[in-house]
């Protein structure tokens, strides 16, 4: 609550160890058995520039995002995203997502769809 984050948006969230904070179980359990390599990062706040940076080194042509919350969150790392690899496609589920209000959802999928993102499963 001390963070400008948590000034501006005074409820406790993203506190580490929380269930709020922890990947959802089904989540967790799906990836583990997708044979694939998983890798986290933790962010001090909105976007993940450390996220960004391994996004660029690693030369990805398509990246799809998901996540919570799409208006502040998923829309931070996705600009930063783009910033890092503006030639790679960036895809956004947005049945996978939700907003702090329905409008804010709508409002920060538009947004992205005026910076190239491809929206999908509005």
């Amino acid at each position: 609550m001390s963070t400008q984050e948590g000034r501006n948006l005074p409820v406790m969230h993203c506190v580490e160890n929380t269930d709020g904070w922890k990947i959802n179980k089904k989540v967790d359990e799906a990836l583990a058995g997708s044979g694939k390599t998983v890798k986290a990062f933790k962010k001090v706040t909105f976007g993940s520039l450390e996220l960004a940076d391994h996004i660029r080194k690693e030369n990805y042509e398509s990246i799809e995002f998901i996540g919570l919350c799409t208006d502040i969150c998923v829309i931070s790392n996705v600009i930063a995203t783009k910033a890092a690899v503006p030639e790679s496609e960036i895809t956004v589920d947005a049945s996978c997502c939700a907003g702090v209000t329905p409008q804010s959802h709508k409002n920060a999928l538009e947004a992205m769809k005026m910076c190239q993102i491809k929206i999908i499963n509005e």
